[in-house]
């Protein structure tokens, strides 16, 4: 029987200190959000390291994560098999000498560089039927009805019930890092009191409006503070209608870098944001954050870490809730009923 389909030990040995690989999903929210797994790890294994494997776009987190080692960084095309890749990622995973792999999404792909690496245990749910590909195949996942209950199940033995009292993710940020990127944009000597505003998401059913975001920095820089929008590339239009003619008070720092909106997020004293990646990174920073939750339930997608506020229609929705990228009803009420007062009025106590 080959070594690596030989049946194993379901956790890592606590007396040796192999490291282990986690193995999360890569939206900005989820491999945050992932972080809860790391911290539970650390508890219950301390000798054992925890990398992170990461796509190019999520992997400045990594560097912010207490209790991580270091992300092993693989951009691995999503509409193909790209076996090449996979076993070019299997020889580095290789080297690094892991005991443990827990894979956190479903698919066949995300179990291949793992197996193919010979890892002794490979951890996660049945998912696109990975018979062979996990070695520590895990069952009832449909009985987990959040998804950091799910990625946390399988950090424990299986069949232990997950705790309660969950560790919200961490992101932490040293101080000489947020002086020198207020230095590089040209902030260090302006003190106002800055709120971060992340206008964008996953399609546009998650966004709040422009209109009200506009208003909600208009009514922030008369009160004497100073607005950030973050956002990435695609942002950069949303940025230009919300910031208006007040370019001097309303900076656009949208751009390609995610740690640039770490930074901002980690100095800023306050963000509003819709329920998108940002929102976590906020909240894990501790950073006072808004959170407006249009289609989707906070109860299953907000953070772990407490929010100054959620902001959520009082109007009844039937429709409520969904996860469709555009208004699959036309209204958008979800989103469009928030009003901007009420999204001031809570930026403004979240300063305070």
């Amino acid at each position: 029987m080959n070594p690596i389909d030989a049946p194993q030990r379901a956790v890592v040995d606590e007396g040796d200190k192999q490291p282990i690989l986690l193995i999360p999903y890569m939206w900005i929210g989820d491999f945050v959000r992932c972080h809860t797994v790391v911290r539970l790890l650390n508890r219950r294994f301390p000798r054992h390291p925890v990398d992170v494997l990461a796509t190019s776009l999520v992997s400045p987190l990594a560097d912010y994560m207490p209790g991580v080692r270091k992300a092993i960084v693989a951009d691995l095309p999503r509409k193909r098999l790209a076996l090449a890749e996979h076993k070019a990622l299997a020889k580095r995973i290789k080297s690094e000498g892991y005991g443990q792999a827990l894979v956190m999404p479903r698919t066949w792909k995300s179990a291949l560089a793992p197996f193919l690496a010979g890892v002794a245990v490979r951890t996660g749910f049945f998912g696109e039927v990975r018979i062979g590909l996990l070695n520590d195949l895990r069952r009832g996942e449909r009985s987990l009805p959040r998804m950091i209950d799910r990625c946390v199940a399988l950090a424990l033995p299986e069949n232990e019930p997950v705790p309660a009292d969950l560790p919200p993710p961490q992101l932490a940020v040293p101080a000489n890092e947020i002086a020198e990127w207020r230095r590089r944009k040209d902030l260090a000597s302006d003190h106002r009191p800055a709120v971060a505003l992340a206008p964008g998401a996953v399609g546009p059913s998650k966004r709040w409006t422009a209109s009200g975001y506009a208003e909600v920095a208009r009514r922030l820089v008369a009160e004497g503070a100073q607005v950030w929008i973050l956002g990435g590339p695609n942002e950069k239009a949303l940025a230009t209608e919300i910031a208006g003619g007040a370019r001097a008070d309303v900076r656009d720092l949208t751009g390609t870098d995610l740690r640039d909106a770490i930074v901002a997020l980690a100095a800023a004293n306050a963000a509003v944001s819709n329920d998108s990646g940002l929102l976590h990174v906020a909240a894990a920073l501790g950073t006072p954050a808004i959170g407006i939750f249009g289609p989707t339930s906070p109860w299953h997608w907000a953070p772990l870490n407490p929010l100054a506020a959620v902001v959520e229609t009082s109007t009844a929705l039937s429709c409520r809730p969904c996860h469709k990228p555009t208004c699959r009803m036309q209204h958008h009420s979800c989103m469009r009923d928030i009003g901007a007062d009420r999204v001031f009025a809570l930026t403004r106590e979240a300063l305070r």
